[in-house]
């Protein structure tokens, strides 16, 4: 139900738009996340967009990182300015009912990914 596009190599300082189009009404009525996840390791938030358009970002993310909606694309982005070597990973985008601590299970729905590297 969420298809994610946009990922690609990048040199360090680079810019790169991620995007995640929905083709359910869950886009309007759940919370939307990106995630990420590093080999080895346990998906983990990077910013939270909820049905009210309000976002959390992490300190990561924080300044970088800007997360939009259009609703009638159902689609969402997420744009990565200043990108660095750390944000090499596979992204995600996911909804979940509610946005909650960023858990990631507690999202329901998830994208098959995007690969994301940076060079330095």
């Amino acid at each position: 139900q969420l298809v994610e596009s946009g990922g690609g190599s990048v040199q360090a300082g680079g810019s790169l738009t991620l995007a995640c189009k929905s083709f359910t009404t869950i886009f309007n009525t759940y919370c939307l996340g990106w995630f990420r996840q590093y080999p080895g390791k346990e998906r983990e938030w990077v910013v939270l967009i909820d049905s009210d358009d309000s976002t959390r970002y992490t300190d990561s993310a924080q300044g970088r990182f800007t997360v939009s909606k259009d609703n009638a694309k159902r689609t969402m982005y997420l744009k990565m300015n200043n990108l660095t070597p750390e944000d090499t990973a596979m992204y995600y985008c996911a909804a979940a009912p509610v946005c909650g601590s960023g858990d990631s299970n507690e999202y329901d729905y998830w994208g098959q990914g995007t690969q994301v590297t940076v060079s330095s």
